[in-house]
């Protein structure tokens, strides 16, 4: 046989085998789900809140794996040199993944990742411990006025919407705060619990479900009060121009098949409409609030322009 016929016909196995490969999909094997944050965080209630009713959806397996780090670029890294194949996704968090963008370059390209939806929108809080002389929000203002450096603050690492939230309060107070970065929020509150930081950011759903007996929160990055915590004052009405969330959703390679990708987008959709899912997300808190993949990357330019200036606003005063 030619290598002119051959060829062809080598094209034309691959594209069948790829075919199949797709119509097999996803029941021949787990899809791998990486959670950018440890155990117990937000973005880890979420999606393992979420595997059992994709798994309903697609009749395959969800297996959660954690790899938390560098404000999750461990995780967008893995995802951008999995196979893109399908059978593995990871959690999307901006500010994060946006703000890399920005004070660092990346070992991966942002362009490589997909967001599937954006299931959580929750507004960040700084919380301190229960016996903590800080009531408010001023109290910690103040304290940091007159002992510059002093009040650290735990994150889950630069650039995300605690350490943002950490650079906007700078600037409209006029004080320095030193962050100091986690691998997740439980790990911030133990560090917290045990007296060695002053005060940790978290979402207010994770403050929630939180032990109020041992730690209390200064006040809500939000323009109005979320639901999850309505007797909790804005950083606004206290007089800090704070306003700061985190978003949290699923993402693919780009190269995953269309096909495949918009199957993903489906069987999220149908799992947050699904009554016994809004009943387990109010339970553990998590304040749904869906985005089509489409919906949210075309959103993302925005956003990563008022990122950039929250950092110039830094830069320039130092």
């Amino acid at each position: 046989m030619s290598i002119t016929k051959t060829l062809p016909l080598a094209a034309a196995l691959f594209a069948s085998a790829a075919g199949m490969a797709h119509a097999e999909w996803p029941t021949d094997r787990p899809i791998e789900m990486i959670v950018a944050f440890a155990p117990g965080g937000g973005t880890d209630i979420m999606l393992r809140t979420l595997a059992p009713y994709l798994e309903a959806e697609l009749e395959t397996q969800f297996p959660v794996l954690n790899r938390p780090g560098a404000a999750g670029e461990i995780t967008y890294t893995a995802l951008s040199q999995a196979r893109p194949d399908g059978y593995t996704v990871s959690s999307l968090n901006t500010p994060g993944f946006l703000t890399m963008q920005i004070n660092r370059e990346p070992r991966f390209d942002p362009a490589d990742l997909c967001p599937i939806a954006r299931i959580v929108e929750d507004p960040g809080t700084f919380i301190v411990p229960a016996g903590s002389d800080y009531q408010t929000l001023d109290d910690l203002v103040a304290y940091a006025k007159a002992n510059p450096g002093a009040v650290s603050i735990g994150t889950t690492g630069v650039g995300t919407d605690e350490h943002m939230a950490l650079l906007q309060l700078e600037q409209a107070a006029d004080i320095d705060l030193t962050a100091v970065p986690f691998g997740g929020a439980n790990e911030a509150k133990t560090a917290l619990l045990g007296g060695h930081i002053t005060a940790i950011g978290l979402n207010v759903g994770e403050y929630a479900t939180a032990d109020k007996d041992a730690m209390r929160a200064l006040a809500q990055f939000a323009e109005e009060r979320s639901v999850l915590a309505p007797d909790l004052p804005t950083a606004s009405e206290q007089g800090y121009d704070v306003i700061m969330s985190s978003e949290r959703g699923l993402a693919a390679h780009c190269d995953v098949p269309q096909e495949i990708r918009d199957r993903l987008a489906a069987a999220v959709d149908a799992a947050l409409a699904n009554p016994e899912f809004k009943a387990q997300a109010e339970t553990q808190s998590l304040p749904l609030s869906f985005q089509s993949g489409t919906e949210w990357q075309a959103a993302m330019p925005a956003r990563l322009e008022r990122f950039r200036e929250i950092f110039a606003l830094i830069d320039e005063e130092q």
